[in-house]
């Protein structure tokens, strides 16, 4: 179990996943959650933290705290993406963004697709020193994605426990995807409700999908990658007909994917280096001959008479 769980993997694909995840945090507080500043303007009271806000605890959101934990987790994120000084600025945005997502998820709705990403932001700190496209192995690095691995495939299965932990077996023969087309579904998502009894097979096997998941987990390397496939068109047949994202779920499940095979820098580099030619222009025809080498040729030659004398 414990050769399993620290498998070494290169360094190289350490790097890359390092790289995308802090590159996504980023991303997160411009794109994805910047709504989570706009929390600070409502009254104090509706701030509910979550068990781990009231055990640690952590203060009520102000303006000033909230302003500060965006800028300098936006800085941070941004120089952890280059790889230097990882354990220092890999747990300063843990824990920044630890706290970021407290005050998120703290005023009634908590989204469960930022566990797996959470827990990389944990781990990545421990995998030490990666350098983009080192063939050389790591154990630290290999527990570092396992147990981001593991957190993925815990999100499909405890959702799937979650549902009939709450909803039991009507969680599959209700209504719950009718009511979320009604509520955002996408032309597509009208197309596909239209199908007789299609939502009930579709919610059946959505339970079916989740409580599989672990499968990725003993089966051969080629078809594990097919499953993980299968995994991320779930999530885009989702947006395209729910439009529900899962953006931190899907960066997280690129730990199972051989990201050292995936170097953009060193291939603008080789561009650079190397540019394409321009498309080589025809060689000219060849020029006609003069007229009077023509002339010569053409006519036959003539012999000179012979004079006796």
């Amino acid at each position: 179990m414990t050769g399993w769980l620290t498998e070494a993997v290169p360094r190289g694909r350490v790097a890359a996943f390092r790289t995308l995840v802090y590159l996504f945090v980023a991303a997160d507080l411009v794109v994805f959650t910047p709504w989570v500043r706009t929390r600070v303007d409502v009254p104090g009271d509706l701030y509910q933290p979550l068990l781990v806000g009231r055990l640690l605890p952590l203060p009520t959101p102000t303006p000033a705290l909230v302003g500060v934990v965006f800028w300098v987790l936006l800085v941070a994120a941004l120089l952890a993406a280059t790889g230097r000084a990882p354990r220092l600025l890999g747990w300063t945005v843990f824990a920044l963004y630890f706290e970021w997502m407290i005050v998120a998820m703290s005023y009634g709705k908590v989204d469960h697709d930022r566990f797996g990403l959470l827990v990389a932001l944990a781990a990545l700190p421990t995998a030490g020193r990666a350098r983009h496209g080192d063939p050389t192995r790591t154990e630290a690095g290999g527990w570092a994605l396992r147990v981001t691995q593991i957190a993925v495939i815990c999100t499909y299965f405890l959702a799937a426990w979650a549902k009939f932990r709450f909803g039991g077996l009507d969680w599959a023969t209700g209504s719950v995807l009718a009511r979320a087309i009604i509520r955002r579904g996408t032309d597509l998502a009208d197309l596909i409700a239209q199908v007789p009894h299609l939502l009930i097979v579709a919610q059946f096997g959505i339970l079916a999908f989740e409580l599989l998941s672990p499968l990725v987990f003993v089966l051969p390397a080629r078809w594990r990658t097919a499953m993980v496939g299968f995994f991320y068109s779930f999530h885009l047949v989702t947006v395209a007909t729910i439009t529900i994202s899962f953006a931190p779920h899907l960066v997280a499940m690129t730990a199972f994917l051989p990201l050292e095979k995936v170097r953009p820098v060193a291939f603008a580099r080789r561009l650079r280096r190397h540019p394409t030619p321009p498309p080589s222009s025809p060689p000219p025809a060849p020029s006609a001959p003069p007229a009077t080498v023509i002339k010569e040729f053409a006519s036959p030659q003539r012999s000179t008479p012979t004079q006796t004398p």
